[in-house]
């Protein structure tokens, strides 16, 4: 293997190191992302560079005890393993991502193909107020910070500008948020957040994908 990489280009070489940094940095990479400057789902280079070296990347990360993994499917490749650790995330935004693999869910079940799931922020707040994980609509400045956050680690993308955050903001669910939970255990947690007091933006609940749970291949 290591023949293989010095056999390798230079830019090839430094893409191979930039794959490894962002999946180290967030467990996972997306085959394609929205574009709004097109206004369509473009395909991503990292992924297209794994792909294409992906043998070799598996044996770099089995050294470390870590598992590489592709679901063509949802268009996903990602890591898993037991030294790999998450940033604890705001109460809010835990609350969110399990509210939004929910609407994912049930979009996915009921059409038989996709190009990409979206939903509403009125709908995630509403959803979220069904499990009774919310005490209230949040605050303006609480929903944006926390579809900001969403958005960096790619689990979402605003459609509408964030300045201008309402009720009917629509939100692309990218598939990474099957590296959540599978659908029931989402809803055991989600029930939990209804028997335990509200404890305000700043509460930290969950980590962000330190360790991916089995997908379907």
């Amino acid at each position: 293997m290591i023949e293989y990489y010095e056999q390798l280009t230079q830019e090839e070489q430094e893409q191979i190191t930039e794959v490894i940094q962002v999946l180290y940095r967030q467990t996972f990479i997306l085959e394609r992302k929205y574009d709004k400057r097109s206004g369509r789902m473009q395909y991503v280079k990292e992924y297209r560079t794994c792909s294409k070296h992906i043998e070799f990347l598996k044996f770099y990360f089995k050294i470390a005890g870590i598992i590489l993994r592709e679901n063509v499917h949802t268009g996903i490749l990602y890591i898993q393993g037991e030294t790999l650790w998450g940033e604890k995330l705001p109460r809010l935004a835990t609350v969110y991502i399990l509210v939004l693999k929910l609407i994912f869910e049930e979009q996915m079940a009921a059409v038989s193909s996709s190009s990409q799931i979206v939903t509403t922020l009125g709908a995630v707040n509403g959803k979220a107020g069904d499990f009774r994980a919310l005490s209230g609509i949040p605050s303006s400045t609480e929903m944006r910070r926390t579809i900001a956050l969403l958005k960096k680690y790619q689990i979402i993308e605003p459609l509408d500008l964030l300045e201008e955050l309402n009720e009917d903001t629509r939100i692309i669910i990218y598939p990474s948020i099957h590296a959540v939970l599978m659908g029931d255990a989402v809803r055991e947690l989600l029930g939990t957040f209804s028997e335990e007091e509200y404890i305000g933006e700043d509460g930290e609940t969950a980590a962000i994908q330190g360790n991916l749970e089995d997908m379907p291949e």
